[in-house]
């Protein structure tokens, strides 16, 4: 029989990314991930439940992350469930847990905001909550390469006007 393994989850990060490397040197970023659920029971009571995911990301994704993700941002993450499987060192059990590994990482905030909720993206904050801590600006890892500044555009040629007349405005086919 045929299996799909596919998992998409949105939701904030509970800690900023936890940043590593395999010994060929790839990038791994372990992110937290929280999702919140809300619902009403059988009794009217308006009722919350959290769910907290683990989410590996590779390589340039992972660089990605670590470097424009902190506490609280707010992403979609596409990818697959695994089970990572250890030995307990103080007991000697053998333990497992799922772990979502990433295909893709959206970033649902741009780079300066706080994320979901904040007044820089146009919404509001809660009455009495307090105020986020300003993005964290990460160093790159030693021997990442470094992106070049990007290249301002050159406007765009300027036709000379022909002496045909324009076409009437009546004429747009939609």
């Amino acid at each position: 029989m045929a299996s799909f393994n596919k998992v998409i989850l949105m939701g904030n990060l509970t800690r900023d990314p936890d940043v590593r490397a395999t010994t060929g040197g790839m990038t791994i970023v372990k992110l937290g991930l929280a999702m919140n659920h809300r619902f009403t029971t059988s009794t009217g009571e308006a009722r919350e439940e959290t769910c907290f995911v683990d989410v590996d990301v590779f390589g340039k994704q992972a660089d990605s992350c670590r470097n424009y993700l902190h506490k609280g941002s707010p992403v979609l993450v596409e990818g697959m469930l695994r089970t990572d499987s250890w030995q307990d060192k103080n007991t000697g059990e053998k333990r497992s847990k799922l772990v979502v590994r990433a295909d893709r990482v959206q970033f649902l905030s741009s780079p300066g905001s706080r994320g979901f909720g904040d007044e820089e993206a146009g919404g509001e904050a809660a009455p009495g909550a307090p105020a986020a801590p300003p993005p964290v600006r990460r160093a790159p890892m030693p021997g990442a390469p470094v992106a070049a500044a990007p290249r301002p555009q050159a406007p765009p040629p300027v036709e000379a006007e022909s002496a045909a007349p324009a076409a009437p405005v009546d004429d747009i086919p939609f």
